[in-house]
């Protein structure tokens, strides 16, 4: 097997100074995500419930994903927020002690570590509902404002011991602002309430000397020329609701996207043969990483505990490994 001069973490990190990877990264998200370490509280009924007191479950049809609690809302009027909403005490928080559990078995000093926080958008969608925290951010904006300011401070401090003690790369926004066929607020409204409280972290994070990064579900390309203002030069999952080939033109390495795989499509079911998702990651690799600015993130749909997803994921990373990984030097790049 060829012998690369770069770590993980150089090949990945080479890409934010707009230079072409040694060979083709493959986005690890469990083995990169770095943060505090899990503390899962649980309500009287069992559910999880976050540092806001936000119930969730979890649903066949969301994969696995936590989701708000149907018909449990935390807050119904966004005037009453100062009321309802109160951010923990971490003045005493023994940051080593976190960081030491944090970072258990992670590979800092070979692979990129990416530091995550909180969000603004989905945590007032979450606190809210869909319906009446979209009407919030239209008719109450001053009251919304005050309440990510107040989120915001809650996540600066957090963000200073994630920096200080975490071994970080790559500082990672995530608001997922878009359905799939749309975004959920217009450029404008993401420009006047969301956009100066992901700049702060942003800045923070690049003063410290980290990357900037930012996880948008949906079709949220309308919003990448703010992140790029703020710094943001790493974009996952990119999934293909938005223009993604468009993308990559406009941008080039300007931004590294991560994923633009279709993960929902019916190239991603189940019962797809094996053969016919091979050639279809074969081409997802052909069509993407030209001129770099590209790292390969495959997922399928499927129960991870089930024996089909478990087979076709290992059927992608068979893919990487043999086709995509050395594409770069097989293609005269």
């Amino acid at each position: 097997m060829y012998q690369y001069k770069l770590t993980e973490k150089e090949n990945f990190l080479r890409m934010f100074e707009g230079e072409l990877p040694e060979y083709l990264p493959k986005y690890d998200y469990f083995g990169w995500s770095g943060g505090l370490p899990r503390r899962e509280k649980r309500s009287a009924d069992g559910y999880p419930v976050d540092e806001f007191g936000i119930e969730y479950t979890t649903s066949k049809e969301s994969l696995g994903g936590l989701i708000p609690v149907p018909g449990r809302v935390l807050l119904d009027d966004i005037t009453k927020w100062r009321d309802v909403v109160k951010t923990p005490d971490i003045s005493d928080w023994d940051w080593e002690k976190l960081a030491a559990e944090g970072m258990k078995g992670k590979d800092w000093e070979h692979q990129p570590i990416i530091l995550h926080n909180g969000g603004y958008f989905m945590t007032l969608m979450n606190m809210m509902g869909f319906a009446d925290g979209l009407c919030a951010m239209e008719e109450e904006p001053e009251e919304v404002y005050e309440l990510f300011d107040y989120l915001s401070r809650y996540y600066l401090e957090i963000e200073k011991g994630l920096l200080k003690y975490f071994h970080g790369d790559i500082y990672e926004l995530a608001d997922d602002t878009a359905a799939h066929n749309c975004p959920f607020i217009s450029p404008e409204t993401y420009r006047k309430l969301v956009k100066p409280f992901h700049k702060r972290e942003a800045d923070l994070a690049l003063d410290a000397g980290l990357k900037v990064g930012m996880h948008d579900c949906g079709k949220c390309e309308a919003f990448i020329d703010d992140w790029l203002d703020i710094g943001v030069k790493f974009w996952e999952p990119a999934q293909v609701t938005n223009d993604i080939m468009g993308i990559k033109k406009k941008y080039g390495r300007k931004l590294i996207l991560t994923g633009g795989w279709d993960l929902q499509g019916p190239i991603s079911y189940p019962d797809t043969p094996d053969e016919k998702l091979r050639e279809a990651l074969i081409d997802y690799i052909d069509r993407m990483a030209p001129d770099g600015g590209f790292a390969y993130l495959v997922m399928v749909v499927g129960n991870y505990t089930d024996e089909p997803f478990q087979r076709k994921m290992k059927l992608a990373d068979d893919v990487y490994f043999e086709y995509g990984r050395d594409w770069y030097r097989n293609h005269g790049f």
